[in-house]
């Protein structure tokens, strides 16, 4: 699915070892940091050794289904809601509040009506996943690479938010039609009530702009997003271990080291659901207006009706990311899959 980021990195940081006339006296060859300024920690100070090298395509791969799991899985337990959510958004008049929104869809859908559009969100999310936190892991590792040790450390932030956008960007392509899918399910009456039924019906009426004419939007929605979830959480993460938790990551119990991921996860979803909100509502309207384009929605809607549902969406949000994180933590944990401390600054800018 990748190449080896670990494999890329080393050839353009492998340095030439002087020979030396004594054998006994050559030094071992000391391979680079396959980031710069990072020591790589295995999950835990104790238990069985992990197999798993840092940046290996196994590594990769490994993250990417722990992105599946967390991504898809999250989704799929907030889906009803999410269908409020889209509601309100479609129609604030009708629905007023998250509380409103509850009542009235139970009444008009009952109780099992709360899940519709779960099938498209699970798949479209899973597969989001894969490629957000695979990929975001794979450039993390790879644009470092091309810094000296120092800007590396010194841009780190930078390379968060590049690695992040770059990663969406992707991902956000197998999530489109799932998502399009989702939406007309939630927010259209009648329509169809499973992704069965829907999927053929859209086809039938618009073809495959159906399914992809909401990509532009989604990514206005979810690469500002994505790029304040991974962003945020790394510094968040970096300051709690500084600032908050009395000893470093390494001396954690897994435990204390899955609360900090759940905390730092949540403060940075609340960043979220702020920044990627108005996109999100335009979203919701765009896929339920058929002919019109999304400057078109956004023109009716008004600058004021982007941000309807913005309450449900933080309570969302924030839950969903921090779930996330943790999931995402504890499935590295469970893998045994390395996971690097917080950076810390090279010697280097220390002396200087």
């Amino acid at each position: 699915m990748f190449e080896s980021a670990r494999d890329v990195i080393l050839k353009a940081r492998r340095k030439t070892i002087r020979d030396s006339e004594d054998p006994s006296n050559t030094p071992t060859p000391q391979r680079p940091p396959l980031v710069p300024g990072r020591n790589i920690a295995a999950a835990s100070t104790s238990g069985p050794s992990s197999d798993v090298q840092f940046g290996s395509t196994k590594y990769l791969l490994y993250c990417s289904i722990g992105g599946a799991i967390c991504c898809g899985l999250t989704h799929a337990l907030i889906v009803p809601l999410d269908l409020v959510k889209c509601r309100l958004q479609v129609d604030p008049k009708k629905y007023k509040n998250l509380i409103t929104g509850l009542k009235i869809t139970v009444a008009e859908d009952g109780k099992l009506g709360m899940l519709k559009g779960w099938a498209p969100t699970l798949i479209g999310y899973s597969l989001q996943g894969t490629f957000k936190f695979g990929l975001y892991e794979y450039f993390k590792i790879l644009y470092p690479s091309f810094l000296s040790e120092e800007n590396a450390y010194l841009w780190r932030t930078t390379v968060y938010l590049m690695a992040s956008a770059s990663a969406e960007l992707f991902a956000d392509v197998f999530l489109a039609p799932f998502e399009s899918i989702k939406v007309k399910i939630q927010t259209t009456p009648g329509f169809a009530n499973t992704l069965m039924e829907a999927a053929p019906k859209m086809y039938a009426e618009e073809g495959w702009n159906a399914f992809y004419k909401s990509l532009p939007p989604l990514w206005m929605r979810q690469i500002p997003y994505t790029m304040m979830k991974f962003s945020s959480f790394e510094k968040t993460i970096e300051l709690m271990y500084k600032k908050v938790v009395p000893k470093p990551k390494e001396e954690c119990s897994k435990g204390q080291q899955l609360l900090v991921t759940f905390v730092s996860g949540y403060i940075a979803g609340l960043f979220c659901a702020v920044v990627s909100h108005p996109a999100d509502t335009l979203v919701s309207k765009l896929n339920q207006h058929k002919n019109k384009s999304a400057m078109e929605v956004a023109k009716d809607i008004g600058f004021a009706g982007m941000w309807s549902g913005l309450g449900p969406r933080i309570l969302m949000v924030g839950t969903l990311t921090a779930l996330q994180w943790f999931i995402y933590d504890f499935v590295k944990v469970v893998m045994k899959i390395p996971r690097p401390p917080p950076p810390e600054m090279p010697d280097s800018l220390k002396k200087k």
